[in-house]
């Protein structure tokens, strides 16, 4: 990109939440700083990988994914099947927290970065509203009107996913907050996961 006669005057990064590591009950925003574990260094390393461009004057807008909602792939995917044959249930202790964003308002994110040549830097890409895993099961069983009784105790996660994949993508407690775009003037239009959450599935089942 720096060799073109005209670099693009913008680059999008694709970061992700997983900078901030486990931080338990901690209210993170984007003056919040890294946490410790792979996921941050991984972070970390893929951020710093655009400090070539910055330097070049090329306007660098990093967005901090959260758990993204789409029934077309990713977490939520996943989730759906066991969670239709009532098998859906807290992970753990079910009091980590979780920050999500719903597809749509990814795609607006993404845009918004685009368009608005006044900003730059880090963006925390989740909805206002982070929830603890307990209540997202919770709500995910009511949208889909199925039980949500079967709790994954951490041992049992553990050993299917090894410790330090289940610690730090299933157990870990992010809990974030979208302190820059709410200062940015981005709307979400899916603030709430219980609307976000119909509105995927609604989507998906006309399909």
């Amino acid at each position: 990109m720096l060799e073109l006669a005209r670099p693009p005057s913008v680059f999008i990064c694709a970061s992700a939440i997983g900078y901030y590591g486990d931080r338990r009950e901690e209210i993170l925003t984007e003056q919040s700083g890294p946490g410790t574990g792979f996921l941050t260094e991984v972070v970390v390393g893929w951020e710093k990988a655009t400090q070539l461009l910055s330097g070049k004057g090329v306007r660098v807008v990093h967005l901090r994914f959260g758990m993204i909602l789409s029934a077309e792939g990713g977490a939520l995917r996943k989730m759906l099947p066991p969670f239709r044959m009532g098998l859906g249930g807290p992970l753990g202790s079910g009091e980590q927290w979780m920050s999500w964003i719903a597809i749509k308002d990814v795609a607006r994110l993404i845009l918004f970065g685009v368009e608005r040549t006044d900003i730059s830097g880090i963006f925390n890409a989740v909805a206002p509203e982070p929830v603890r895993n307990r209540e997202f099961v919770n709500t995910l069983g009511e949208v889909l009107r199925r039980p949500t009784f079967f709790r994954i105790p951490k041992f049992a996660l553990r050993l299917a996913f090894g410790r330090e994949m289940a610690d730090e993508l299933l157990l870990s407690s992010v809990r974030v907050l979208p302190a820059r775009l709410q200062v940015s003037d981005f709307a979400f239009q899916y603030p709430d996961l219980k609307n976000a959450l119909v509105c995927e599935l609604l989507s998906k089942k006309r399909q």
